[in-house]
């Protein structure tokens, strides 16, 4: 992807790597509960769970895994079991946050049994869907009521922290996918995002977040120097989450996001799209920042699976420019006007919600299936968040560490 500055000099230490050196030692003697996945590693790609068993006087009781479990071996909305085929760390016990029902959210008091400080060292992908940071704010409630203190270990978020895009997820349309009033893109690390969501939505635990050295607010991943791990099965790459904002959108549609391929989130389509009618469309709408080529593809699983599907795939040409969320809101809205008949959105059940539509959970209400049903082109969209966006600017800059 082009458009970013270079790389500053220097490297950046996570919240991870400074509990590793010094900041344990407050906590000696202490039960550790560790929530993490398989991208909470060291920058020598140790896992978290290894090294804090390493740390002499912590005694660690249990492991949480959140969605797609603690390996990421789990595809979206697939609960996960407690049991591993693999056990990394053998005498703790594994405890899945991601099962069939919204009970298996959170931990219970039983899981909590011993653990005076859960540590939670999660990747989050800096995208309101993104699940992990719901998972940390269910643990949150739960230490809070089993008087268990939380410590959160900082990382950074992978596609910067300037810049903000979408609306706010009005009280009507809180879900799994958006349980807090944050934008689409909310410029926020999860250490930021857990301090905001202690205070300002009133969570209330006793909270310690172990800040990251090195990281600016306008760094994108891959000028940390850090290891990128993906955090989810389909989050392979820092393209794929600079592409995400927009991209998780069409979950809520019968369009493939482009699971079951090497590139999800990038690739959209579905057996009906013509694929250079869709490029056509697409590229004439001289989006900022990005491109639309004309492609086929066949799903190996999810969505239209083993058929031959017509679609685009996305290339970011300057993601300082690109606008995802606007992007996938006219991926959206081309496919509509498109292909009418085939077009419609997921009727499913979709992340414990069977009542409400997907699109209008991911969205944060009905506005964009009314603004497609209506034929209504997205052209005044990114006007209707401008108040939205300063005032959660203005509010979001007491929680910002950096």
């Amino acid at each position: 992807m082009k458009g970013s500055r270079k790389p500053r000099p220097g490297k950046v230490r996570t919240g991870l790597e400074l509990f590793i050196d010094t900041e344990w030692e407050t906590l000696k003697g202490a039960g550790i509960a560790l929530l993490a996945h398989a991208a909470s590693v060291t920058p020598s790609i140790r896992y978290a769970w290894d090294a804090l068993k390493g740390l002499p006087g912590l005694r660690l009781k249990a492991l949480f895994s959140p969605e797609h479990g603690l390996m990421g071996t789990h595809q979206d909305q697939e609960g996960v079991e407690a049991g591993q085929a693999w056990h990394p760390c053998e005498g703790v016990p594994v405890y899945s946050l991601y099962g069939q029902s919204p009970a298996s959210l959170r931990p219970s008091r039983e899981m909590l049994e011993g653990v005076d400080v859960l540590v939670a060292d999660l990747q989050d992908v800096g995208s309101r869907y993104y699940t992990y940071v719901y998972t940390l704010s269910h643990c949150m409630e739960a230490c809070r009521e089993a008087g268990v203190e939380v410590w959160v270990l900082d990382r950074p978020n992978p596609i910067g922290g300037t810049v903000l895009e979408g609306n706010l997820v009005p009280g009507g349309f809180r879900s799994f996918v958006g349980r807090y009033p944050l934008p689409v893109r909310h410029g926020m690390t999860i250490g930021e995002l857990a301090r905001m969501m202690n205070e300002a939505l009133e969570i209330g635990c006793s909270l310690r977040v172990v800040p990251m050295e090195g990281w600016e607010r306008a760094m994108w991943f891959d000028q940390t120097d850090l290891p990128w791990i993906p955090p989810s099965p389909n989050m392979p790459a820092l393209e794929t989450a600079a592409v995400y904002p927009g991209g998780c959108l069409l979950e809520g549609t019968n369009l493939s996001e482009g699971r079951g391929t090497t590139r999800p989130f990038e690739i959209v389509g579905a057996p009906w799209v013509d694929p250079a009618a869709f490029a056509r469309r697409l590229n004439g709408l001289d989006l900022p920042g990005v491109r639309f080529r004309p492609l086929c593809y066949r799903p190996t699983f999810h969505k239209y699976v083993g058929q031959t599907c017509g679609g685009v795939q996305i290339h970011v040409t300057d993601r300082e420019k690109f606008l995802p969320f606007l992007t996938g809101i006219h991926l959206v809205c081309s496919a509509a006007r498109l292909w009418p008949e085939a077009f419609d959105w997921r009727r499913e059940p979709y992340e414990f919600e069977s009542e409400r539509l997907a699109i209008d959970l991911l969205a944060g209400g009905p506005w964009l299936r009314c603004l497609v049903e209506e034929g209504r082109e997205p052209d005044a969209i990114q006007e209707e968040w401008e108040e939205q966006l300063r005032e959660f600017q203005a509010s979001r800059s007491r929680y910002l560490l950096y």
